[in-house]
């Protein structure tokens, strides 16, 4: 077996082990978590991913196995492996931020006790990491034989990235889920129990994002292993970040507003480099990431809501 066989093996087990702790062996036990906690947590697996982007840029070449590079290309195949990888991570986790979002409007709408949040997440997370690899794997295959599925991806994006400033209500409030057709017919024909139904809602949500997270990474890169990695870690510590925007979610009025922004702009850079030949480097677009991010959220802090 070579030696990036082995190495995957390793790594894989250890993201397994991970994932293990975040799903299963941490809170086992049905309780409503605490804000201190869910902050410790996050940061936890927030720092696990830095240390992955720092794994990447000192010994970036192990992850393919490369050998044989001169100096200077060994340190310039390191910083671009890293940066590839850092900004598909930051799309990836804004989406997840989102995704969480309608997580938290659905346990609202069904009135779920908090008890039962851990239970229903598991399942919830465990469906989008089999949702997202599901994709990945697809995606690779699709782009690799028909090269235009990128630009079918990019106007996908767009036009998702434009729905989403109509995907509220009025008021700017999530519509309630439970008003769905697909969500009352199953209510009254198939007479689930409450909590699978909320298990199936999210799952069905699960699928949604997975469809918009796939083409967003592969603006950033078609390399399947950062693909893996930067979903990966985008989702290890969706458990503890869900208590932590539950107890936020209403002070980042305009966090929808930059995803929005933030999906039409990597649909237009897909656009502009499939087409017209336009790419937008790398380090360009994760400023232009940050930048999104960081003005929604401060616009949200700042800008008081009108009565």
């Amino acid at each position: 077996m070579s030696s990036e066989a082995l190495f995957m093996i390793g790594f894989l087990v250890l993201v397994a082990a991970m994932l293990a702790i975040d799903l299963g062996v941490v809170n086992k036990k049905a309780h409503v978590v605490s804000m201190r906690e869910a902050l410790v947590w996050t940061g936890v697996w927030i720092g696990t991913a830095l240390l992955f982007y720092v794994f990447l840029l000192c010994r970036g070449e192990l992850l393919h196995g490369i050998t044989g590079l001169a100096p200077a290309e060994l340190a310039a195949y390191r910083q671009t492996i890293s940066l590839e990888y850092l900004t598909g991570y930051l799309i990836e986790k804004a989406l997840s931020v989102d995704n969480i979002f309608v997580m938290i409007v659905i346990f609202q709408s069904f009135c779920v006790d908090p008890r039962h949040y851990h239970k229903v997440l598991f399942w919830g997370i465990l469906g989008a990491i089999v949702m997202r690899f599901a994709f990945i794997f697809a995606g690779v295959a699709l782009v690799e034989r028909f090269n235009w599925v990128l630009w079918v991806f990019g106007a996908f994006l767009v036009f998702t990235g434009v729905k989403f400033f109509f995907g509220r209500n009025a008021d700017g409030e999530e519509k309630d889920i439970t008003q769905n057709r697909l969500v009352r017919f199953v209510q009254r024909h198939l007479h689930l129990p409450p909590l699978l139904l909320v298990v199936l809602v999210i799952e069905a949500s699960d699928v949604i994002f997975a469809v918009d997270s796939i083409p967003a990474i592969f603006s950033v890169t078609l390399d399947p292993y950062i693909v893996f990695f930067s979903n990966i870690f985008a989702i290890l510590g969706l458990r503890s970040l869900f208590f932590v925007l539950s107890g936020f979610m209403g002070k980042f009025r305009y966090l929808k507003t930059g995803l929005a922004v933030l999906l039409t702009f990597i649909g237009v850079k897909m656009l502009l480099h499939g087409i017209f030949h336009i790419p937008i480097g790398t380090g360009l677009s994760l400023a232009i990431i940050v930048g999104i991010l960081a003005i929604s959220i401060a616009a949200s802090v700042i800008v008081r809501p009108t009565d």
